[in-house]
């Protein structure tokens, strides 16, 4: 085989491979889930206000009350991105490293850290005469390896409803100026 037949021949095979690598996205994953519409429903709230900047404010100084640290917020575009870090350490899952090590002299990482994560959307709605505020909650832990083991997102009514009820009484506050 010659030297440019032997190009021909890898430069053909490397194209016929990278052909075989092209990935697709599945349907299902452009696909809204059955609880879509339920979490949306969970999550948004609507306040008769139009004074977005004001509805930011509010909401900023209620993340912080509950902990979080502002990361990130643009009041232009109706944004906050807060969080707040937690210990991760469950007992159950020390007690079974523990047990593992004895019994087999293996080590089993267990969750340390987590960081909860809530971003923040505010949108007028009905002509600009009310606000929307969506916020999301989700939970990020890391092992005793540092290794990212858990990502997801937060769905207990009760965080939801904790926010809003003092969002609620924060909004009303500042109209009565009190």
């Amino acid at each position: 085989m010659t030297n440019k037949s032997r190009r021909a021949f890898l430069l053909g095979a490397g194209v016929v491979a990278l052909t075989g690598c092209q990935q697709t996205i599945p349907p299902e994953a452009l696909q809204l889930s059955a609880s879509a519409l339920q979490d949306r429903q969970l999550q948004t709230r609507r306040f008769g206000t139009k004074d977005e900047e004001r509805l930011l404010r509010a909401s900023a100084q209620v993340l912080q009350d509950l902990g979080f640290q502002i990361d990130e917020s643009e009041s232009r575009l109706g944004v906050i991105v807060s969080s707040k870090n937690r210990d991760a350490t469950e007992a159950g899952q020390v007690v079974a490293a523990v047990f593992i090590a004895i019994l087999f002299g293996a080590y089993m990482p267990t969750d340390r850290n987590q960081k909860i994560r809530a971003s923040l959307v505010t949108l007028p709605v009905d002509g600009e005469k009310d606000t929307a505020v969506r916020i999301t909650f989700q939970r990020l832990v890391w092992n005793t390896r540092n290794e990212l083991t858990t990502i997801e997102g937060l769905k207990d009514p009760k965080i939801y409803q904790e926010f809003f009820d003092k969002l609620g009484q924060s909004v009303f506050l500042t109209a009565q100026e009190i």
